[in-house]
């Protein structure tokens, strides 16, 4: 065929029309990178707007707080040999441990008659509100790999938090502030990774305000504003940054890392308008302080922190963790000897923890707001080397959660008569994972991300949705 103009446009016209998609796509996917965070709807109607999990860093014990187990009592002090891989791989037998009842005493509460130990007086209180989750297993048996299972699903791979997932699903409510917070989060056991978005798109990071040991009135966020600058001259200074950013995005897409910088900095500069009033305690009246424990010896920090919870999560972030944990070896409900010591984490907890349950029901926010309650695994009926403490166990132990769809009054699963194996209602943390995401109106084998040529998600090949626990 002679090549002539009309022969040309002709047998070319496919690559023209290829060129004008490739155009219209890449401007379609600028559009989209300018606001990643936009809100995106759920795969089904969601149960829950958002979740606050609070994080009882070390493992508390099931059978000292709300797990009531009779026999212990019963056979306390007898020897008696229990299935225990993490004492097996340590000493390479199968030996005999002494039974340790609680030092606390247990007492029926509610309509529902759920038993809770003197430990925790204040949470009793809101039992007909709660769903115990009492048959928890997990895996990992140091708190390192537990810790990371729990917040991401893996143990031995660099995987996104389950709040960065959430982010990543939904988006967030609201434009001026992140949709994913952690509050004085602790650096050991994981650290930045419990809050990471691993490999999701860099905006979906967890962003964390504070630190474990660190006083909670000093939690905010750093570097919001320029005390050298003028009002007027920070918004000329955004407003150039701005147009730099957008004739960059021009020459060269933005990869996600740039894309996360360019909204960090827009974020940055609309929080400053927010932020500063949302993490100001001083404006709650003096009666709702109380309700958390502000002001009190014990319970003044954590209650600032569950306050802030609330405030964050009524001003519309999606997923928000309240930590209580410290930087050390041996987080703080990790009594491997000396369980007494749960008592005062139990005390500097019982009333904030209370409060942020009672004010968000007064508020009408506990209809859609998930409240989850645990630690990365339980703790042995047996006293760990014949002493006064025990050993990590994640065979068998108790999470509450609360409001956000799930039953209340209500207590899912068993562990055996010494509370050592989860026996019945089972729930895994990959089942409690899609469980969560299911409230949010997410579907857990639904909600992937490409990378390294295969899709991932947060319960990998796992997890079953509990739908006995649902209202």
């Amino acid at each position: 065929m002679q090549l002539n103009r009309r022969n040309l446009l002709r047998s070319t016209a496919c690559g023209f029309g290829y060129l004008a998609a490739a155009s219209l796509a890449q401007r379609q996917a600028n559009a989209e990178n300018r606001n990643p965070l936009a809100v995106r709807p759920s795969h089904f109607p969601a149960r829950a707007k958002r979740v606050i999990f609070v994080f009882m860093q070390g493992g508390p014990s099931q059978v000292d707080t709300f797990d009531y187990k009779p026999l212990l009592e019963k056979h306390d002090g007898e020897n008696r040999t229990f299935d225990d891989a993490r004492v097996l791989a340590k000493t390479k037998k199968i030996t005999e441990h002494r039974i340790f009842k609680s030092p606390w005493k247990f007492k029926q509460y509610g309509d529902c008659g759920q038993r809770v130990s003197e430990l925790f007086p204040h949470i009793a209180e809101h039992v007909d509100d709660l769903c115990f989750l009492k048959g928890m297993h997990t895996n990992g048996v140091a708190h390192g790999p537990a810790t990371l299972f729990l917040h991401t699903g893996s143990i031995n791979l660099v995987r996104p938090s389950v709040g960065s997932w959430v982010q990543y699903g939904l988006g967030t409510e609201n434009e001026n502030l992140p949709g994913f917070v952690t509050l004085q989060p602790a650096m050991g056991n994981g650290g930045p990774r419990n809050y990471s978005n691993a490999f999701l798109p860099a905006v979906f990071q967890g962003t964390a305000i504070g630190r474990a040991g660190v006083s909670a009135a000093k939690a905010k966020f750093r570097n919001l504003t320029n005390p050298k600058l003028t009002s007027t001259d920070q918004l000329k200074q955004f407003e150039a940054l701005r147009q730099i950013n957008a004739i960059q995005n021009t020459r060269q897409p933005a990869g996600t890392e740039l894309d996360a910088l360019i909204n960090s900095y827009e974020l940055a500069w609309r929080m400053q308008q927010s932020v500063p009033d949302i993490l100001d305690l001083s404006k709650e009246p003096e009666y709702v302080r109380q309700m958390y424990g502000i002001g009190e010896k014990g319970t003044d920090d954590f209650g600032q922190q569950c306050l802030m919870a609330r405030r964050l999560c009524e001003a519309g972030v999606r997923y928000i963790q309240v930590n209580y944990g410290d930087n050390s070896n041996n987080p703080r409900w990790d009594q491997h000897s000396n369980l007494e010591q749960h008592a005062d984490h139990a005390f500097n907890t019982d009333k904030p923890v209370a409060g942020l349950l009672a004010d968000l029901k007064q508020r009408g926010l506990l209809e859609d707001t998930l409240v989850w309650w645990g630690g990365e695994f339980g703790r042995t009926p047996y006293a760990q080397a014949n002493g006064t403490g025990r050993d990590h166990n994640p065979y068998g132990f108790t999470s509450f959660v609360a409001g956000g769809g799930v039953k209340a009054g209500f207590s899912y699963g068993e562990t055996d008569e010494f509370g050592h194996h989860a026996v019945q209602g089972k729930v895994h943390m990959h089942d409690w994972h899609a469980t969560l995401l299911h409230l949010m109106g997410l579907d857990h084998e639904e909600l992937t991300f490409m990378h390294n040529g295969r899709p991932f998600r947060l319960t990998d090949v796992h997890g079953e949705v509990i739908r006995d626990i649902f209202a």
